[in-house]
């Protein structure tokens, strides 16, 4: 199943020989936007290049600073910063001296810290699983950036061929007028179906010129490989282990882990106070006890559920949220497996009907010339089969294209990296 055949793999050798070098003949128009291809590079390469310089690296760094900031909280001995005091007191009369030094710490509910450092774990791990399905998106924009400019570059290169067979049937008709043996509307028609060919190759010469631009864009490069099909994935559905899936449950965990560790805040932390107290005196005055004392106090704070539930319930109401767009990415996953693998299947069978086309329609222009040149048919009669055979070709051609371009697509739906 979806095997490309001895004729659609010719060529694919045909359109890949073609495309090796990006140096065509001179555009049409000035604006030109060049794409070198580099044997040392690969699609994976590319695809690791461009995620270096894609923009959601930054986007991705702040997770992976985020997560190294709460794992480093959960490590941390007090569930909070603790806070130093100094009261001194003088008495009016001056002679004596009241001063405090106190150290309050707060501590880790039962659990908590455990639930904090979990959360750091999950955290990290949400960052990794996003970076992984960013670079899976990555390599989508790749592929069809790549195999858009081999589609864009084989309508060029058809467009050029006709460009170059419809001068040399001008040049054909031009001396035939001129002996006498065709009318001079022949030559006018000849003309005009000339300069409509010349139209069709600038039009597709900006369309190629667009696509250069699009995978210059999103890769950031003027250098494309110069091989990048793929052999198509084992896979025939959508697995659980699909990186975009497996991204939803990353940050469906790390909420989770969120709220676990919030509920063990419970009414707030518990401090613990320790003090020393000096009672000094000067001029033995009678008030003071002339003493230093140790103290230790303990504050436990209660009743304060009810001020922590609309948070839980905040981030409840983003857990369910991810839930929904968890299945919801399954579904749209789904239905990209299934277009892709349905793709596949009418290309393969297209493929094969456009090549025995291009072969009859080839070996009937064969003909066709033949009796033209020899005045059984008249011009229009060849041009409509020259149009028909030049069609046939490039159909043959697009389809082998996008033959391979539907075996990437469907690797890249199944979530399979280049």
């Amino acid at each position: 199943m979806f095997v490309v055949n001895s004729c659609a793999a010719i060529i694919m050798a045909l359109i890949l020989s073609s495309a090796a070098v990006l140096a065509e003949s001179k555009p049409t128009v000035s604006h030109n936007d060049p794409i070198e291809t580099d044997n040392s590079l690969t699609i994976a390469k590319v695809v690791d290049l461009t995620m270096e310089k894609f923009p959601d690296t930054v986007w991705l760094k702040a997770l992976e600073d985020e997560a190294a900031a709460i794992k480093q909280r959960g490590e941390s001995w007090t569930a909070g910063a603790a806070q130093a005091g100094f009261r001194y007191q003088n008495m009016t009369s001056g002679t004596v001296h009241y001063g405090d030094a106190t150290l309050q710490i707060p501590l880790w509910n039962l659990g908590q810290r455990d639930a904090e450092k979990e959360k750091g774990l999950k955290a990290e791990t949400n960052a990794e699983l996003q970076s992984a399905a960013t670079k899976l998106r990555v390599a989508g924009l790749v592929r069809s950036a790549l195999w858009d400019m081999a589609l864009q570059k084989i309508r060029y290169e058809q467009a050029r061929t006709e460009v170059d067979l419809f001068e040399q049937l001008l040049a054909k008709v031009e001396r035939r007028v001129e002996l006498g043996d065709l009318p001079r509307a022949d030559l006018l028609l000849a003309q005009t179906e000339l300069l409509q060919k010349l139209s069709t190759l600038t039009q597709a010469e900006a369309e190629l010129m667009h696509a250069r631009k699009r995978y210059s864009s999103i890769t950031q490069m003027t250098k494309m490989p110069a091989a990048y099909e793929e052999k198509i994935a084992d896979p025939k559905k959508i697995e659980f282990s699909h990186p975009l899936f497996v991204a939803m449950n990353g940050q469906i965990e790390r909420k989770q882990a969120e709220i676990d560790a919030l509920k063990l805040v419970g009414s707030g932390q518990t401090n613990v106070t320790v003090g020393v107290n000096s009672d000094r005196t000067q001029n033995n005055d009678p008030r003071s006890n002339k003493t230093e004392s140790f103290n230790i106090a303990v504050v436990i704070p209660f009743g304060g559920e009810d001020h922590l539930r609309p948070q839980i319930a905040a981030l409840n109401v983003e857990l369910n949220q991810l839930l929904a767009e968890r299945e919801q990415r399954y579904r749209d996953l789904e239905l990209a497996h299934h277009e892709a693998e349905h793709n596949l299947e009418v290309n393969e069978a297209e493929l094969e009907i456009a090549s025995e086309l291009k072969r009859v329609a080839e070996e009937h222009l064969k003909m066709m010339e033949l009796s033209f040149s020899v005045g059984e048919i008249n011009l229009m009669d060849l041009l409509k089969t020259q149009t028909r055979t030049q069609q046939a070709i490039l159909n043959a051609k697009e389809r082998a294209i996008m033959m391979e371009r539907d075996i990437a697509l469907y690797n890249q739906a199944v979530g399979i990296l280049p």
